[in-house]
């Protein structure tokens, strides 16, 4: 088992230990993130069942996932997913008042060493643009950027742009992993194809403009939100395939707000995004380590 020593004070230390997140229930390591993010950049609270959810959508190995204590108190965590050749880093996150004593560290090399033990070629993970310790701290065990990653968000309104003439068409969600396969791009962990039909709950539309330009969006639709979109573009300017998609779906879906995670800030769809009442919450950095 990996232990690190760290100074409690000055007469006494006590050792950080890492178990595994298998070892914890579900309700107490959700208690325990939503503590160690009470004072992080964009906090992301979480429930029994939304992490639940997470594990499943992501496949997290909670048999490599790690949770760092200290006299049996939750220190940190942090959570490994798993897929073929490859390994991701996600909420990695540290009690505020136990930080830059070296828990994040430990977890981090934890999971390195796990991703070596199962022969994986390459780790990668996301950090928040502007968190700085964190984003040091992953340049120092050798990742390297990608690139910049945007979260989106559409509060319901007016579809004011006007987007031209176009005809569409909504499919059936048996049609949805057809599509999914035909992906140009490398998307990110998050909207990966698995991750996507984890989740759940999609659907698809088509539309044809007039002057021949073309293309599909798959997309999550639950109660009171829409999410998780990918466009793809066949035929003319992913600009204006872009508004014309996202026109549909809003006039089908004109009450529901609409959060969309890990768009490339290259993606030739962002401009048409923006054009339609899209706005900016976030940026991520995508990170990657060569094992």
């Amino acid at each position: 088992m990996l232990t690190n020593r760290i100074d409690a004070n000055e007469d006494s230390a006590t050792k950080l230990i890492l178990r595994r997140a298998s070892e914890f229930t579900v309700e107490e390591l959700t208690n325990a993130y939503n503590q160690t993010r009470v004072d992080y950049i964009v906090p992301m609270p979480m429930n029994a069942r939304r992490l639940n959810e997470y594990i499943h959508n992501y496949d997290v190995d909670m048999e490599r996932s790690a949770v760092a204590t200290m006299d049996g108190h939750i220190l940190g965590i942090s959570m490994l997913g798993v897929r073929p050749g490859r390994c991701w880093c996600t909420r990695l996150g540290v009690l505020p008042v136990k930080r830059r004593r070296g828990t994040g560290r430990t977890l981090m090399i934890d999971h390195i060493q796990k991703a070596r033990e199962m022969g994986a070629e390459c780790m990668i993970l996301e950090v928040i643009k502007d968190n700085v310790p964190a984003y040091q701290l992953f340049k120092q065990l050798g990742f390297y950027d990608v690139r910049v990653l945007l979260i989106l968000r559409r509060p319901p309104g007016a579809l004011k742009a006007d987007v031209g003439r176009y005809k569409v068409t909504f499919l059936e969600p048996e049609e949805v992993p057809a599509l999914l396969a035909q992906r140009r791009g490398t998307p990110s962990w998050l909207d990966e194809t698995p991750s996507l039909l984890n989740a759940g709950s999609l659907s698809a539309l088509r539309v044809e403009l007039v002057n021949g330009g073309r293309g599909w969006l798959v997309y999550q639709s639950t109660i009171f939100q829409l999410g998780r979109l990918v466009l793809q573009t066949e035929a003319g300017d992913p600009r204006e395939v872009a508004r014309a998609l996202v026109h549909a779906l809003h006039k089908e879906y004109p009450i529901k707000d609409t959060n969309t995670e890990n768009l490339p800030l290259n993606d030739p769809h962002l401009p048409g995004l923006l054009d339609m009442g899209y706005l900016e919450s976030f940026r991520r950095i995508e990170m990657r380590l060569d094992l």
